[in-house]
């Protein structure tokens, strides 16, 4: 991370613990909710199958950007199917950058080529082992394998959301994350319990022998991109939603934290890890804030 990004990174959240600001500094923009897969923990795939347009976008993230937001995602549906005539997704990457966005990420499911240097992390979905992996999203996980290790960088970041299905793969992705070249980290979630997932959500008690595993996988040294003294309060919902240092924008419309806070009683459910690490830090929990200053200078 560029010292002058850590600088204004400091500046908010200085600010926002002393003044108990909710001002937002992270953004992400739906640039699509289509999608060539239809996973099963998944509730937001192909509902419209709308791509939006360029114009559409590029005002959206200025809009962002006068907000104070300076993370940007750019999520979907798939990301990789975004285009507009001769505009692809590195263009908007390209023009994030140019606009003054501090770190521009992308979340993908892997499944196209990963040729974007330009992103600062591309945070790609792996949900366990090649068996479980395949249940979830189909037969996707040797193509995904392949294309991480022809990736034109090493800003790769799996990004695990588990659940009843992937439960025991955490140490199978953790060992990916540390073996293979082109992957600078892994992250987790907990599986959010959509209306139609409910089936896949964990209990308690099988959070904290998942939290258990990742932290006994960060002592052997694996890449994870998480904070473990968020865990006790990711294993309870016991963190404070919703996030109102995040908003997402799809389609013109703004919402605070993420998507599911329309959906009554979802946030009491929240598997997000970042929602429980940046409550938490922006509430000025001291143990959070410098393993996050740790983790962050580490990774970005």
């Amino acid at each position: 991370m560029k010292l002058s990004s850590f600088a204004y990174f400091a500046g908010f959240g200085i600010k926002t613990v002393l003044f108990r600001k909710k001002d937002p500094i992270l953004g992400t923009i739906i640039l699509t909710d289509k999608c060539n897969l239809k996973c099963k923990h998944c509730s937001v795939n192909n509902i419209t199958a709308v791509v939006h347009p360029y114009k559409q976008i590029k005002k959206e993230m200025r809009q962002l950007y006068d907000m104070g937001i300076r993370i940007l995602f750019f999520c979907g549906g798939e990301t990789f199917l975004w285009k507009d005539g001769e505009k692809s997704l590195r263009d908007l990457v390209t023009e994030a950058k140019k606009m003054g966005f501090l770190i521009v990420n992308v979340v993908t499911n892997g499944t196209f080529p990963i040729d974007l240097p330009e992103a600062d992390l591309i945070l790609l979905s792996l949900d366990g082992n090649r068996l479980q992996h395949n249940k979830i999203r189909g037969d996707t996980y040797d193509i995904i394998m392949e294309n991480v290790q022809n990736a034109t960088s090493d800003n790769i970041c799996f990004y695990m959301a588990i659940n009843q299905i992937n439960k025991n793969g955490i140490r199978d992705v953790c060992l990916k994350a540390k073996n293979m070249p082109n992957v600078r980290a892994v992250s987790f979630n907990f599986h959010t319990p959509y209306p139609d997932t409910k089936e896949l959500l964990l209990s308690p008690r099988e959070k904290a022998v998942c939290c258990n595993v990742i932290a006994k996988m960060m002592k052997e040294g694996a890449p994870v991109f998480n904070l473990k003294s968020a865990f006790p309060y990711l294993i309870r919902n016991s963190f404070p939603t919703p996030c109102h240092q995040c908003v997402v924008m799809e389609n013109g419309k703004l919402s605070t934290c993420g998507r599911c806070i329309e959906v009554e009683g979802l946030c009491e459910k929240c598997g997000y890890f970042f929602v429980a690490e940046y409550t938490l830090l922006f509430r000025g929990n001291i143990k959070i804030i410098f393993e996050m200053l740790r983790t962050y200078l580490k990774y970005i």
